[in-house]
């Protein structure tokens, strides 16, 4: 079940630990994908405070928020690039898209199997996707009071075997929010910290969410026939007795 798009918003730009969860994974996003420019960027979900670093020099920033959730404008005084949109019916080409974000879209779809078939679609050969769900081991999932404890929590395990079942393919994985999902000020005040920390002992404390870098691998059709001529060509008659010649 999807989240409401005003509960979503309030969380993240109107309160301090939703601010510091932004900055947190927004950092993580920007270390895979530093520069992304002359190319489509889209998220899905809620994935639009993780997309403005995009804005200046990608060919085109687009943000899709499902029917379910609502939508809001976005950004804040600039040209709107949000839409809403139905959750396995995306309002783009085949093929269109270079860089894709779901945050807040996987977990909570009631329709996943449709909703990773669009995903797909949408983008191009050789095209990335990048997978942001709660992980089902850390503190956020277990935390109604943040959008991470809605929805269905992975493990990173489970996350890749349902993204390869749907042909794509693994390519880089990360974890964000080590800092515990509390308002109190001595967590907030030491948040960078606890995510520097925790990007150096990923394998001893759990992150909040799991981030799954995936890529869109198109092989080439086989052609019919053989691929190669052979260089001597079998005589099938070669060694037998020459037939003789017609009498004159």
């Amino acid at each position: 079940m999807h989240l409401d798009v005003m509960d979503l918003r309030n969380f993240y730009y109107r309160t301090q630990i939703g601010r510091a969860a932004q900055k947190a994974i927004r950092d993580q996003v920007v270390s895979l994908w530093p520069a992304l420019k002359g190319q489509t960027v889209v998220g899905y979900g809620f994935a639009v405070p993780l997309l403005r670093p995009y804005l200046q020099d990608a060919r085109r920033v687009m943000g899709l928020m499902p029917g379910p959730q609502g939508v809001m404008p976005w950004p804040a005084g600039a040209d709107n690039v949000s839409v809403l949109c139905e959750e396995t019916q995306w309002p783009l080409e085949t093929g269109i898209v270079d860089r894709l974000v779901l945050l807040h879209g996987l977990e909570t779809s009631e329709h996943p199997t449709a909703l990773l078939e669009e995903c797909w679609r949408v983008l191009g050969p050789g095209g990335r996707a990048l997978f942001i769900v709660p992980n089902r081991s850390g503190l956020w999932s277990r935390s109604d009071k943040t959008p991470f404890g809605h929805g269905r929590p992975f493990s990173m395990r489970q996350l890749d075997a349902q993204l390869r079942r749907h042909d794509f393919t693994a390519e880089r994985q990360q974890t964000a929010l080590f800092v515990p999902p509390s308002s109190r000020r001595f967590w907030l005040r030491t948040a960078p910290m606890w995510e520097r920390l925790g990007g150096r002992v990923a394998s001893v404390i759990a992150g909040g969410v799991l981030m799954l870098e995936v890529s869109k691998q198109v092989h080439s059709p086989l052609r019919p026939g053989l691929g190669a001529t052979a260089r001597r060509p079998l005589k099938v008659l070669e060694g037998l007795p020459k037939p003789a010649a017609d009498p004159v």
